[in-house]
């Protein structure tokens, strides 16, 4: 067997079982399935959920949030929508607003 139980994932990268079930239901960190449709973990994965941690630890990001800036991605009319609504005349953009959108920015960026 080529790569890890979502157990031995766990140990290795400092999240739990319960947080890596729910970051692949998010579609964050998405592992192969064998035939049995067990969960393996290879070294991207690892990667993924390591640089994972430092996105969220060095921006202080919320699952939540980068959760929101993969959607966006994945959806084109949603980021129109949302890029559209923010730079609409007659809205007000307070300072957090601007703030969230840069943060969601890099996001997309990286």
């Amino acid at each position: 067997m080529d790569g890890l139980t979502v157990g031995q994932a766990a140990a290795r990268t400092g999240w739990s079982p319960r947080m890596l079930r729910y970051l692949e239901r998010a579609a964050l960190v998405v592992p192969r399935r064998t035939a049995s449709a067990y969960r393996l973990y290879g070294a991207g994965e690892l990667d993924q959920l390591r640089a994972l941690r430092t996105l969220r630890e060095r921006f202080r990001l919320e699952l939540t949030d980068v959760g929101f800036a993969a959607r966006m991605r994945r959806d084109p009319e949603l980021r129109a929508e949302v890029e559209n609504w923010l730079s609409a005349s007659g809205v007000h953009t307070v300072h957090w607003v601007d703030w969230e959108q840069q943060k969601h920015e890099r996001l997309l960026v990286a």
